[in-house]
């Protein structure tokens, strides 16, 4: 027998005590919230419960008898006001924020919809049942501390990020199982696993896998919301991608990567939701408190406030919605073990309101949080609101994509002219960038291609983007791309352009590797996966986006991945702490960094405001006196280039690295030394580093 009682406002959610489910939901401007109860494959409820009490704007009751495994939502009561920016509809089903769990999908209904869609009055209000078409939340077990905690979090400086998408990583691999394709347990498949741990990968970084919608226009078109991001709920995991193993198998997952020493990472959404513009669909927090969880135009309520491009802003800004926030992404921490997030068009969460600010009050809740000031916090720094590009503008504790890099490695290799200099300023940490902020050169998370854009392969493969199945005529997708198909647009059988993308792919692999920073490799890079020259595959759920662990059409390449990350490991010149400034070290005449010329000189004014300049030397110690130097030579010509080493500059240096080879290193005793004053035959288009023995015994 269910009895139902006062209960207590918090924890919000639904919580399972042993005996009972307490049910809290907070509504600012709510008048009223019926609990629903479903049957499993029930269109309708089978009971509806009023919530018997409100306190401080958090209604809540407690049924005694209920158990785990209920389905539930909830119908919220208020005005339609949509001019004041209130839509409730008891008419709309909507999903609890706090559901740990999600059953069913969302299946595209007008009746989805507040107000009467397609009426030319908009704010006609719409009172048919939404049930049928939304998914439940579950009532889950309670969380409790697990036995085993996972391994203390690996410090910035030995991370190397892999981005992956848990379908397409999984999909298509010939040891997985049917059951596993596709879904996180494939994830923990020793398979994968041993493919990351052979790439160097210490940390996996998953889009997102929070439950997010297809949007309907996309299905019309029979396409998906491939990429995720179209949240509408932050605590439950996507149930496309949990097959048999449910929540638990991703919870093994994680814990399988752990024990390998491979962190979880996710993308999280925190700037927008899935119910779009005030046009969009209630699915929960429109129905819930519109005024409350969005951001809505001061001088015209009825509508929303869009720093994102897709409709809406969250209002992290309002207290009840940031504490969502943070309980969302400790939930994530402690119930998952993800060990850092990638925070998608971050800007909007530091908008405090309407400005970004790094003292915003969601940074600081962040850095005095006792488990989110441990993980890994990675912010997209842009969003395209007024003053949305923030790049180097985060507080302490955050690293940041850096778009800057990828755009001046791709256009130093492709020979543009003026990108000598800003791809050193890139390759040595973006100090101008991070340093103004008190950071190091780990606020710089370095990269040549991410799932949005086009991939490695392509950059080298294709002019122009070529989007057309994204059945928008190639609208879709930015155009700046940086990008050249070196005489064919696309696939090719011409053998000197095939030789000739390998060795581009390899030196901008080579920079990501070498550079100061966090490097970040795209999935599938190592294996030359090719989108066809589409920059903007979110919705393609298909061979264009999966692995193809098949075929390989430059097979050695993987192997240079791997060898550039070993190399990596072993130099801690690659992963300084600190940013080169070109004081001495030790009591040594060297300093910490030499930007050669290839005559042997220190680069002076002249050799950096040459703009068709195309090849330097970078000579680099750590940060920790005595340790090994490296020197790294790079050639973006298209002829060799014969490199002098200065005679004061030390040595022997002996050849470890060289991206004209398939497979990257240089194996020892095939290649002489070269001492100080010696000449280097550096060849065109190419990467060489030379390592030297200690500066100090």
């Amino acid at each position: 027998m269910i009895v139902i009682e006062e209960g207590l406002p918090t924890p919000l959610g639904a919580h399972f005590d042993g005996r009972g489910v307490n049910f809290a939901l907070f509504s600012q401007n709510a008048t009223r919230v019926d609990l629903c109860l479903f049957e499993p494959g029930a269109r309708h409820e089978s009971r509806t419960i009023r919530l018997p009490c409100r306190t401080d704007d958090v209604f809540h009751g407690y049924l005694h008898g209920l158990l785990p495994g209920q389905l539930y939502g909830f119908r919220v009561f208020g005005p339609w006001d949509p001019a004041a920016g209130h839509r409730f509809n008891p008419a709309k089903l909507v999903l609890d924020p706090y559901a740990r769990e999600i059953a069913g999908r969302i299946r595209w209904h007008d009746a989805l919809y507040s107000h009467r869609r397609g009426s030319a009055r908009e704010d006609q209000i719409d009172r048919r049942d939404s049930a049928p078409f939304l998914p439940r939340g579950v009532v889950t077990r309670p969380e409790t501390p697990d036995a085993f905690p996972l391994p203390a979090p690996r410090p910035l400086h030995e991370t190397v990020i892999y981005e992956a998408h848990v379908k397409a990583l999984t999909m298509t691999h010939p040891a997985l199982s049917e059951a596993e394709r596709g879904t996180a347990l494939g994830l923990a498949h020793p398979a994968i696993i041993e493919h990351l741990l052979k790439l160097g990968v210490t940390a996996l970084e998953l889009l997102p896998i929070q439950a997010f919608a297809d949007d309907r226009f996309l299905v019309d078109k029979g396409l998906v919301n491939f990429w995720g991001y179209q949240p509408y709920n932050y605590f439950a995991p996507e149930p496309r991608y949990l097959g048999e193993g449910g929540a638990s198998g991703l919870r093994f997952a994680i814990r399988e990567l752990a024990s390998a020493g491979i962190e979880t990472l996710i993308d999280v959404v925190y700037n927008h939701t899935a119910e779009g513009d005030h046009l969009g669909p209630t699915l929960s927090f429109r129905g819930i408190d519109n005024a409350s969880y969005y951001k809505l135009d001061p001088e015209n309520p009825r509508r929303n406030i869009d720093c994102t491009g897709c409709g809406n802003t969250l209002n992290v800004a309002h207290p009840r919605v940031m504490r969502m926030v943070l309980d969302s992404l400790r939930h994530w921490v402690i119930a998952y073990g993800v060990a850092g997030f990638r925070f998608d068009l971050a800007t909007s969460l530091g908008r405090a309101p309407s400005d970004f600010s790094p003292q915003a009050a969601f940074f600081q809740a962040v850095q005095q949080d006792p488990v989110l000031s441990r993980v890994k916090l990675i912010a997209e720094p842009w969003d395209i609101g007024m003053g949305g590009y923030q790049l180097g503008a985060y507080p302490y504790g955050w690293s940041e994509w850096n778009d800057q890099f990828r755009d001046n490695l791709r256009g130093f290799w492709r020979g543009d002219a003026g990108t000598l200099a800003k791809l050193t300023q890139g390759i040595s940490g973006s100090r101008e960038i991070f340093l103004p902020s008190g950071r190091s050169p780990l606020a710089s998370i370095n990269f040549v291609a991410s799932h949005d854009g086009f991939t490695l392969a392509d950059v080298v493969a294709y002019a122009e983007k070529h989007n057309e199945a994204n059945g928008e005529e190639n609208r879709d997708g930015h155009g700046h791309n940086l990008s050249a198909n070196y005489g064919i647009e696309g696939p090719t059988d011409d053998p000197r352009i095939l030789s000739l993308r390998a060795r581009q792919k390899r030196n901008m692999l080579a920079c990501v590797f070498f550079a100061q920073g966090v490097p970040m490799l795209l999935m599938g890079d190592e294996r030359s996966r090719s989108q066809g020259g589409n920059n903007n595959a979110y919705c393609q759920d298909n061979a264009l986006s999966w692995m193809d662990w098949e075929s390989d059409p430059d097979p050695k390449l993987t192997e240079f991945v791997a060898n550039l990350a070993a190399l990596r490991r072993v130099c801690r010149s690659l992963r300084r702490r600190h940013f080169l400034v070109g004081s001495r070290v030790g009591e040594t005449e060297l300093k910490d960094v030499h930007w050669l010329s290839p005559d042997g000189t220190e680069m002076d004014e002249a050799a950096w405001g040459d703009g068709e300049r195309r090849a330097f030397g970078m000579q680099m110690s750590n940060d920790i006196e005595g340790s090994e130097r490296v020197l790294i030579l790079m050639n973006a010509a298209p002829e060799p280039c014969p490199f002098a080493l200065p005679p004061d500059l030390g040595g022997p240096w002996r050849p470890v690295f060289d991206t004209t080879l398939d497979t990257g290193a240089v194996p020892d005793g095939t290649r002489a030394p070269v001492r100080a004053g010696g000449i280097v035959d550096l060849p065109e288009r190419a990467v060489l580093v030379l390592k030297s023995p200690p500066i100090l015994d």
